[in-house]
């Protein structure tokens, strides 16, 4: 098999090689994939992204494979790349980063440094389910759209004033509507909830000033407000 897979420039391509970059790329590519799915918020993940971190390991590794220390091959795949030209929104800065991960660990393998690349790799996995399981970075407090409507009579600044104050880091009203002919107002505001309140008891905290009329709150804030 070396005789079939073996190349005429000056670096010798093993098949063993070969084969030992590929199913190591391969297997820390599933890991790395895994690592994702299990730290994402929510399970919101796209599986053709889970699938081509698994793939991008393997394929940066036969590359480097390929490539070796030919520069005019070096060249010519780079020119051959230039062609392809990818059309994608950007994503979000950790699915980027998760790339450049699975491209570190196939970069890795195909240099032939197999022990660096699983260590390199089972670290940075490991850190990453620690900083997922105590929720690093997370924020404590949300800002998030209220919209409520009051009976016209309703002295508005001073009865929702006490319930702001328990429940919202800061509020900020940003827009006053009539509706119903005038006989209702609609209420705008930008809340900063404390974090971990709840957020049942703080809608029925306001509906017991409102007269129980409708209240809205936006899980994000719309960029109209911001």
């Amino acid at each position: 098999m070396d005789a079939i897979f073996n190349t005429t420039a000056s670096t010798t391509l093993s098949f063993k090689s070969a084969m030992l970059t590929i199913v190591v790329s391969f297997a820390l590519g599933l890991l790395i994939s895994y690592v994702y799915i299990k730290t994402h918020a929510r399970g919101s993940y796209s599986q053709n992204f889970t699938l081509t971190l698994i793939m991008i390991p393997c394929i940066i590794g036969v590359m480097i494979l390929l490539i070796g220390s030919d520069v005019a091959r070096a060249f010519s795949l780079a020119g051959a790349f230039s062609i392809i030209r990818f059309r994608s929104a950007p994503g979000d800065p950790k699915d980027i980063s998760y790339v450049f991960f699975a491209m570190a660990a196939g970069l890795a393998c195909g240099v032939g440094l197999h022990a660096y690349a699983v260590l390199f790799t089972a670290f940075l996995c490991a850190f990453m389910i620690v900083l997922s399981k105590i929720n690093f970075g997370a924020r404590k407090s949300s800002y998030k759209l209220l919209k409520v409507v009051v009976p016209e009579n309703l002295d508005y600044e001073r009865e929702l004033e006490d319930v702001f104050n328990k429940y919202t880091l800061s509020h900020e009203l940003k827009k006053v509507k009539t509706t119903d002919l005038g006989t209702l107002y609609e209420l705008v505001y930008i809340v900063n909830l404390y974090y971990g309140t709840n957020e049942k008891e703080f809608i029925d905290a306001l509906r017991c000033r409102n007269g129980n009329l409708n209240i809205v709150l936006g899980m994000t804030v719309n960029s109209e407000y911001n």
